[in-house]
């Protein structure tokens, strides 16, 4: 492990002296990847330094032991080297998970697709439901949403919902959301009190860079039509809609949330450019299943990930056995503990491979 930590090390000096280059400061390309670069391992680097400097320090005090010392000050040393021996295992466990490789997507934007799946009308408000849980926790991280694409229902909830939530970090705390959530509730029309069974889908695609994934004009067939729905006076009358077909892969999105068609168009680009690159993205993890089983619920979509029971108040993570008491404040966008519970989880696996390996 120490020798890959000089290793990072060994880089990260490396790369202040690229980025002190002419040749480099004047190549914006160059620039961005040794920036980013450094950026990526600069809070390992830090990590090490200060474990190298606690070792010293641990390493000294231990060689005053060996001094005349009266009483109280060996009492003093003692007491010195435990709590050093103690920050020097913590940090070794945070260096250890700062070695396991890091998602590249991790600092991306997300695009996030929720559709109500089984329960009708009752599916579709829980699709409301959780647009609105995950709007109001980037509203607590500083991050900002956009609505791409909507399709409401008369009840007041979503048939789908295709949003775009931009923030740094916003991809690695938003991956493991993916796949079906089931909701318990009694539905504001059942007479009877019966509690029922719906289900939402949700899919988290962070964005994909136009350096990433490379669309062609021609793969693509454009067509614009009249809006539709609630929007004044530019529904159907003009052409702001736009569908875009990715004809390799028969990728279709369509967006009409703006009146310009030229927005349209815009966003509904940066959803195609996400779900292409994530359909290559699955393609190429297929070969891997064993990786794809170790991250917590960042694989198959269909898998059942979590429960909302309301008479309960429970909210339980199927994937790490995680229940918690607090469904109406988790609602309101406090998702915190099962977001970090999850990272915690993943993080463990990852390290286990790691490793194994």
């Amino acid at each position: 492990m120490f020798d890959r930590l000089q290793a990072v090390e060994d880089r990260y000096e490396r790369l202040n002296e690229l980025l002190s280059d002419p040749e480099i400061v004047n190549n914006p390309n160059k620039l961005r990847e040794y920036s980013k670069e450094q950026s990526d391992i600069q809070e390992t680097v830090q990590a090490y330094r200060e474990y190298k400097e606690t070792k010293e320090q641990y390493q000294e005090a231990k060689a005053m032991l060996e001094e005349k010392l009266d009483a109280e000050m060996k009492e003093m040393v003692k007491d010195e080297i435990s709590e050093l021996n103690d920050k020097i295992e913590e940090l070794e466990e945070r260096l250890r998970i700062l070695l396991i490789p890091k998602d590249p997507n991790d600092d991306k934007n997300v695009i996030m697709e929720i559709r109500g799946a089984a329960g009708g009308d009752e599916a579709a408000l829980f699709a409301g439901d959780l647009y609105r849980m995950y709007s109001r926790f980037a509203e607590s991280q500083g991050w900002k949403t956009e609505v791409i694409e909507a399709s409401s229902t008369g009840v007041g909830g979503f048939k789908e919902i295709i949003f775009m939530i931009n923030g740094n970090g916003a991809y690695s705390k938003m991956k493991f959301e993916n796949g079906a959530h089931r909701v318990q509730r009694v539905p504001e029309t059942e007479s009877g009190g019966r509690i029922h069974t719906s289900t939402a889908t949700v899919a988290c695609l962070p964005e994909a860079e136009d350096v990433e994934v490379e669309i062609h004009d021609k793969d693509i067939r454009f067509d614009a039509f009249a809006s539709s729905g609630a929007g004044g006076q530019s529904v159907n009358t003009t052409m702001s809609a736009v569908r875009l077909t990715h004809i390799p892969t028969g990728i279709v999105v369509s967006c009409q949330d703006e009146k310009s068609q030229h927005k349209n168009k815009d966003k509904a680009m940066k959803v195609l450019r996400a779900r292409v690159y994530d359909k290559f993205q699955q393609e190429a993890q297929a070969e891997y299943d064993q990786v794809r089983k170790s991250a917590v619920g960042t694989g198959d979509r269909s898998e059942r990930i979590r429960t909302y029971n309301f008479p309960q108040n429970r909210v339980t993570d199927h994937r790490i056995g995680l229940t918690i008491q607090k469904l109406d404040q988790i609602l309101q966008g406090k998702m915190d503990e099962i977001i970090e519970a999850l990272i915690m989880e993943d993080q463990s696996s990852r390290l286990e491979s790691a490793t194994n390996e």
